[in-house]
């Protein structure tokens, strides 16, 4: 090995030894909740692009990040066009109508025994369709365009909204529902004002879990759609031109959207649940 990989090895060492003091000592605090996670993914950007770099190991393998992050600077009107396509149209449209979808469904549940008794076990059992046998039935149907990327996001993102909003619906306790039945509260009085909001952590947590399944789905039709743009395009056809540097790139816009979506549920849900004991503290 070459001194990179050397210099490498050693600041994995000396920053991961930083790391453990600061989380030990001041892993409460603010600053540290922050410093220890930024330090982690510095520590292993240097420890790649050193081994990468040392071992002369070749770009088509695995490019160094000084390399993605050049391809990725030149290629920033690309890359925005295939995250329009992409997320804007395909994932969020997608992600809005199928989690919208899934709430009004869980209410329509709550509501009745026969779909709490039929809709359920069939829904758990096309949630457990492989996306790729699905994908391309409904590419098929929808057409080449974002609408098909959005049909399987929808796909993808109802049942586990729908599995999470039926159960909050149900977290209530029998005595607070039997305190709204002494008041004369009708369903929807209970709905609104007991029920839902009980149910906002749960919902939550399918919403956050949705944000990562959308993007999965965004991206996995359009290996089949075969769209003029779009990061799933983007991803498989610079495979075949060993432009592995572009596609890396791809990546990092995804895991990007894919964080900062995530990150902004969170914020709404300690938003609206500020009061739950999870949100304390």
């Amino acid at each position: 090995m070459s001194w990179q990989a050397w210099a490498a090895i050693a600041f994995w060492i000396a920053a991961w030894a930083v790391n453990g003091t600061v989380a030990n000592r001041w892993g409460r605090r603010k600053w540290a909740r922050i410093f220890v996670p930024t330090l982690f993914g510095v520590t292993l950007l240097v420890l790649w692009q050193g081994l990468v770099t040392g071992l002369n190991v070749p770009s088509v393998i695995l490019p160094a990040p000084t390399q993605i992050a050049a391809r990725f600077a030149d290629s920033v009107p690309l890359l925005w066009g295939d995250f329009s396509q992409t997320i804007l149209k395909g994932a969020l449209g997608g992600y809005v109508i199928g989690c919208g979808a899934a709430v009004l469904t869980a209410i329509a549940v709550d509501r009745s025994p026969f779909l709490q008794r039929g809709l359920l076990p069939v829904g758990n059992f096309f949630a457990a369709l492989p996306i790729v046998g699905v994908a391309p039935i409904l590419v098929m149907w929808f057409g080449f365009d974002w609408q098909s990327k959005a049909a399987v996001v929808v796909v993808m993102v109802f049942f586990p909204v729908l599995v999470n909003m039926v159960a909050g619906l149900a977290a209530t306790d029998p005595l607070q529902r039997d305190l709204m039945k002494t008041y004369s509260a009708s369903y929807r009085d209970s709905l609104l004002r007991l029920r839902l909001p009980a149910a906002m952590p749960f919902l939550f947590n399918g919403l956050k879990i949705a944000t990562t399944l959308a993007l999965i789905g965004a991206i996995v039709a359009e290996f089949f759609g075969r769209p003029a743009r779009g990061m799933g395009v983007r991803i498989s056809t610079p495979v075949g031109q060993l432009d592995m540097a572009l596609v890396w790139s791809e990546i990092v816009v995804a895991a990007l959207a894919g964080s900062g979506f995530y990150g902004l549920m969170a914020l709404i849900e300690k938003t609206v649940t500020f009061w739950h004991p999870s949100q304390r503290g």
